[in-house]
């Protein structure tokens, strides 16, 4: 494998997850951001309460988004080699944490308590 191109890529994450499961990763990725977009336009601000919870799920996140891809691949703790396996270990952290913020926040948007949306209004 001598390039790196968008086609090689697909190829790979489609071998490591399934086909079917790639997609449906990259298809619930794409709603999550039209929810999270449509969150931020239709409430016109941040609500620093829903901010809070989300940062709080961060850690959640990146420890699944670990735990998930390690259970993909088979691998285990023990089988990093070297300095690039720990930065895409360390990628793959921060994406699931980012992603899992998103999530919570934007969750906590649409169907959130009456108590959350009232404080939001305010």
């Amino acid at each position: 494998m001598k390039d790196l191109t968008f086609e090689t890529l697909l190829a790979v994450f489609e071998e490591i997850f399934g086909r079917s499961l790639f997609w449906v990763m990259v298809a619930a990725a794409v709603i999550v951001t039209l929810g999270y977009l449509y969150v931020l336009v239709r409430d016109r601000a941040v609500s620093w309460k829903k901010f809070l919870w989300a940062q709080l799920s961060m850690p959640v996140g990146a420890v699944l988004a670990v735990w998930f891809v390690m259970f993909m691949t088979d691998s285990r703790l023990v089988d990093l080699g070297g300095p690039i396996d720990l930065v895409v270990f360390l990628g793959i952290a921060v994406m699931g944490a980012v992603g899992m913020a998103i999530l919570v926040y934007t969750l906590e948007s649409l169907f959130g308590s009456k108590r959350t949306k009232n404080a939001s209004q305010k």
